[in-house]
């Protein structure tokens, strides 16, 4: 016996044999009425009238003839003639499908019964579901046999009146179309006349094939419709014709880990498909590590498709989550395909301690359940993409559960990425474009160096389109650009203006800054080359205490320091910062360290002395809560691999047990007399007009005054010399000084003002 060339060629001799049934019905029906419908009673006006309502013998016969070749002598055959031609035609596709499949011949409507374990009964109840999709003439053929003009879909009771032979069979076979039943659980079909204002006997409800069955039967491949809002195909895997694949060189991640996992795969896949643990993987790590490059990587070997869904897409409500779960893994089964949820974190992470409720709780676990039922039902493989790690809990113990690790590529690995980015991109690069600074000065992933690198571009065209070559600047901003988003909530952006010429300290002060930029500078040559990273599990970056009066420069300083190593530079106010919930202010500075940690951005902690205070004695829960914030912020500036500067206008209230624990102790006197002086010389910009009466030697000995008031002073007496027309002259800067004084609180006495008193009366 010959196979059947294709699915379409079976599903066309299978609705042939279904007709044949369906006409067999119809002879069955008239004869149990023991008359015939007397249409031809009807005259033919009232005939007219009913058209389109009424469906006669002879139309149904008309329907059901194409398909029927013992119509055509069924005058002559016996009902039970049909019958046995309708037998013999089952064995025949029996026969012939059964040949199809040992021959490796793909047809849909078994294909799908093997994938769901249905029975023949409930395959028979597909296809009688699925002809009203193919040919519209079955509606019409239904409602006859139904005796229901409107039920143009097979209900329950013709179902199983057309398969079953008893009442017995019947009673039986209603469990078929129970929730918890392979076409409903999984479902294939859905009741389509189901309301839950009018509850509708099961007898009487209309069945429908799922819209996505029916285009797997059909052959199309097209994910379904309710979970395309957050589910897409990854790129089409290798194996399909026109397609190019994700090779593993191109697999931006460590080769160690590469040839890990490639071995698991292949070993997990070579066992027997009957009775085996399902394969789970975590792959957590910072964005553009590789994880979901690897995922597709694996999946091209095994010839498997991948659907990527997202997580928080599935989270937002627009169909229950448990629906959405099991549409997708489904999918799993249909295409087949691997699933990839991206951004699984949001179902593990933890809640701050406010935010706990035992209702959220449970609606977490919840999650966590349905997902397990969609592995134990559907998973060929499945990707869970975390930032974080997580450790399974109850029944995903089960099975193989395995987390993977992706790390931060090292220095080495940057600089090779950055070239390949720089040279495959197809852009013109300048020739001071330095990827050795570029992967020291930014820890960026792979992914994250491929989107700086199209956004130099763009930055590229957009400044001169002629041309359009890459700059280090162009790098710089987009580097810049791609890194530290969600800073700005917690902390506030400053644009470095300040250079070593602007700040005014005493030499070895001075000194120690100097040396701070060396550890970013020298970073590749000490911990690389040199192989002192090997020496050092923690404290690879920076840490450093700036203390001394308002003033003094300590912020000047950090900008100075930013603008030398071209690096962001980002104020935290810790008053915003710390809160009052157990938990939160862990989680406000894990997200600064972590959104920073790109670009080893500096973060300066201002007024930190809030926080660190003396707390070695604790007197209440509050204190010993605050050690226990105090201790994360130093653990996560010990893991920071940039720099991080905690200033505090009040050394003297620091605890010394915290202080031993930073790098660099950097003391910013109060301005002497020379200093100052220096300071009022540098303060005043080349461009404006000074008057020749100003006697900075004066300003410096009798106003004893940090570098700040000082700024705000000569800033004064600008706008007050532009308000008068003139240049600015010591009227000016006297008027300036009284106006701080007030500020800050002193009276403006004659003594403090010397010799220049007098001005304080004349007008400016």
């Amino acid at each position: 016996m010959n196979a059947y060339q294709n699915s379409w060629e079976y599903l066309s001799e299978e609705l042939r044999r279904l007709d044949l049934l369906l006409y067999i019905q119809a002879l069955q029906s008239r004869k149990q009425q023991q008359q015939e419908y007397e249409f031809t009673a009807i005259a033919s006006a009232a005939w007219d009238e009913f058209r389109g309502l009424v469906l006669s013998e002879e139309e149904i016969d008309n329907l059901l003839s194409e398909n029927i070749s013992e119509r055509r002598h069924a005058s002559a055959l016996d009902i039970s003639d049909l019958v046995e031609a309708l037998e013999k035609m089952r064995a025949q596709i029996k026969e012939k499908r059964k040949v199809s499949i040992e021959q490796g011949v793909y047809l849909s409507l078994p294909h799908l019964s093997y994938l769901f374990q249905l029975t023949p009964f409930e395959e028979q109840i597909v296809l009688f579901c699925l002809a009203p999709e193919l040919d519209r003439k079955y509606e019409r053929i239904y409602a006859y046999l139904q005796n229901d003009i409107t039920q143009k879909k097979p209900g329950v009771d013709f179902v199983l009146s057309l398969l079953c032979n008893s009442s017995e069979e019947k009673l039986a076979a209603r469990r078929a179309f129970s929730v918890d039943a392979l076409l409903m659980k999984y479902q294939l079909l859905q009741f389509s006349s189901e309301s839950p204002e009018q509850p509708v006997p099961l007898l009487s409800r209309s069945l429908k094939l799922n819209n996505r069955i029916v285009n797997f039967i059909l052959g199309i491949g097209q994910l379904d419709e309710k979970i395309d809002f957050f589910a897409r195909l990854a790129q089409p895997p290798a194996f399909a014709e026109g397609r190019s694949q994700t090779t593993w060189e191109q697999v931006q991640t460590t080769e160690e880990l590469k040839v890990r996992l490639r071995s698991l795969n292949q070993w997990y896949f070579q066992q027997s498909q009957q009775a085996r643990e399902k394969l789970i993987y975590l792959f957590h790590g910072n964005y553009g590590t590789g994880k979901r490059a690897m995922a597709e990587t694996l999946c091209q070997e095994l010839k498997l498709q991948m659907v990527i869904a997202d997580v928080a897409g599935m989270l937002n409500g627009r169909i229950p989550f448990e629906e959405a779960v099991w549409l997708l893994f489904r999918e799993a089964l249909l295409l087949p395909a691997a699933i990839y949820l991206e951004g699984f974190a949001r179902l593990i992470e933890p809640e701050a301690v406010h935010e706990v409720t035992a209702e959220r709780s449970e609606q977490k676990r919840a999650h966590l359940l349905a997902l397990f039922k969609a592995f134990e039902a559907f998973s060929l493989l499945t990707f869970l993409d975390s930032e974080t790690p997580w450790e399974p809990i109850g029944e995903f113990k089960e099975h193989l559960f395995i987390t993977v690790e992706f790390p931060m590529p090292s220095y080495a690995l940057r600089k090779t990425w950055w070239d390949a980015a720089l040279t495959s991109s197809g852009f013109p690069v300048s020739d001071e474009v330095d990827a050795d600074e570029l992967a020291n000065k930014f820890q960026f992933s792979g992914g994250q160096i491929n989107d700086a690198v199209i956004k130099a571009r763009n930055i590229a065209l957009w400044r001169n389109p002629a041309d359009g070559k890459i700059k280090m600047s162009d790098l710089y901003t987009a580097c810049r650009a791609k890194s530290n988003q969600n800073l700005r909530r917690l902390t506030q952006k400053i644009q470095p203006k300040y250079t070593w010429g602007d700040i005014i300290l005493p030499p070895d002060q001075k000194a120690q800054l100097r040396e701070m930029c060396y550890y970013l500078k020298y970073r590749p040559l000490v911990y690389g080359e040199w192989g002192f990273e090997r020496k050092l599990s923690l404290g690879k970056g920076l840490n450093a205490l700036f203390s001394g009066p308002s003033g003094t420069g300590k912020t000047m300083a950090a900008e100075i320091m930013a603008n030398e190593l071209q690096l962001d530079l980002y104020k935290i106010d810790l008053s915003q910062v710390v809160s009052k919930y157990i938990g939160e202010t862990e989680k406000n500075l894990n997200q600064i360290f972590t959104e920073a940690q790109t670009s080893n951005a500096i973060l300066f902690f201002d007024e930190a002395d809030a926080l660190f205070g003396k707390r070695s004695e604790v007197k209440d829960a509050h204190d010993r809560y605050a050690n226990i914030e105090i201790g994360y912020l130093l653990q996560k500036m010990e893991e920071y691999e940039g720099i991080t500067i905690l200033a505090t206008n009040l050394r003297k209230n620091m605890d010394e047990a915290f202080v031993r624990r930073l790098r660099f102790s950097v003391e910013f006197p109060f301005p002497d007399r020379d200093d100052r002086r220096r300071i009022w010389e540098i303060t005043f910009p080349p461009e404006a007009p000074r008057g020749e009466d100003i006697d900075f030697d004066y300003l410096a000995k009798q106003f004893k005054i940090t570098g700040g008031n000082i700024k705000n002073i000569v800033l004064c007496a600008a706008f007050l010399a532009a308000e008068d027309g003139q240049t600015i002259s010591m009227k000016h800067i006297i008027h300036a000084v009284k106006r701080e004084f007030q500020k800050m609180g002193k009276l403006c006495r004659e003594e403090d003002f010397g010799k220049y008193y007098h001005l304080l009366t004349s007008e400016v």
